[in-house]
């Protein structure tokens, strides 16, 4: 079993460098992948920041990788938890920060937005607002 850097998997989604997306490519596909939760919060940001990539087209990425035959997840359920979050509008550093906390009874923050956005789920933390 492999584990990419960022890097990797930004190479085979946006194909910047053809050889290198290629050499990415054929490296996820024939090994086992284990991806970090880590490596996919810099993925969101990377694709985000430095490729202006749009909320859809992010979330379309982060999906294309749940769809990996071959690849195990760090905490699976958060992460699939915190792309849907995503994907209904939430930040994803703040989603998986959510959905990562699942154990506990509540998630306290100061963010406003997170706050409101988040909006009620099975199987996450009740979220209080600190003043």
């Amino acid at each position: 079993m492999i584990s990419p850097d960022t890097n990797v998997l930004v190479r085979v989604l946006t194909n910047d460098d053809e050889k290198q997306a290629d050499v990415a490519a054929a490296v996820l596909s024939a090994n086992d992948v284990y991806l970090a939760k880590t490596v996919l919060l810099e993925l969101e940001w990377v694709l985000r920041y430095s490729y202006g990539f749009e909320r859809e087209a992010v979330n379309g990425a982060l999906l294309s990788l749940l769809g990996l035959g071959n690849a195990v997840f760090e905490d699976a359920e958060s992460v699939e938890r915190a792309i849907a979050l995503h994907g209904g509008g939430m930040d994803f550093a703040d989603a998986l920060h959510l959905a990562s906390s699942r154990i506990a009874d509540e998630f306290v923050t100061f963010d406003r937005r997170l706050a409101t956005s988040a909006g009620a789920g099975t199987e996450l933390p009740e979220i209080r607002l600190l003043r």
